[in-house]
């Protein structure tokens, strides 16, 4: 397994572990992320890399597990009996395998700097999934601390691309990081997260 398969599924597993430790009573509590709850994260970041799955993949996005397919940016429906936690092991599983196949690493992937082969996007893959997962801790009381290896350096590939992150639709404005602050607090200050 590549390094950046292996960060991309040590990442995964972590919002996995989130996602499986949430009370029952915390579904609907609120989140960093703007306007949207502790479900509302989940179903997002499956949305979002399940399309990512089925780009490099050449497939169509389809239902998985109770979660509907929505247009990227958009919070998919959700059925009553839906599985959050299995929807995502399938996704994360297969972006896994995707990282390191060759058949995918040529295909163009939309990117704030226009398309990338998925060879280069991977490097930046985790950040989604770093991001929510602190959402996702916020929500719900649980452990906050990220991987520190995959924090450093997604941190370091975003860093170049500050400008083009700060659409409306991407990335808010970032944040002045407290003095002495760690790198986990200056990178969720960076893509506008408040520690």
């Amino acid at each position: 397994m590549s390094k950046q398969a292996d960060r991309f599924e040590r990442v995964s597993a972590d919002f996995l572990a989130r996602v499986t430790a949430v009370p029952a009573d915390r579904w609907d509590a609120p989140t960093p992320c703007p306007n949207w709850n502790v479900r509302e994260v989940v179903a997002h970041v499956i949305n979002e890399q399940r399309r990512i799955l089925a780009t490099v993949r050449k497939t169509e996005v389809k239902s998985l597990y109770g979660v509907r397919v929505a247009e990227m940016g958009v919070i998919p429906e959700l059925e009553p009996d839906a599985d959050l936690a299995a929807a995502w092991q399938e996704v994360a599983d297969g972006l896994v395998v995707a990282i390191d196949d060759p058949a995918c690493a040529e295909v163009a992937m939309p990117t704030l700097v226009g398309p990338l082969p998925f060879a280069d996007v991977v490097e930046a893959l985790p950040v989604d999934v770093l991001i929510h997962s602190w959402d996702l801790a916020r929500g719900t009381g649980g452990d906050d601390q990220l991987d520190q290896e995959a924090v450093v350096h997604v941190f370091e590939k975003l860093k170049p691309l500050d400008d083009a992150m700060r659409q409306p639709w991407a990335f808010g404005p970032k944040l002045t990081p407290p003095l002495g602050a760690d790198v986990q607090t200056e990178f969720l200050c960076f893509v506008g997260r408040r520690p």
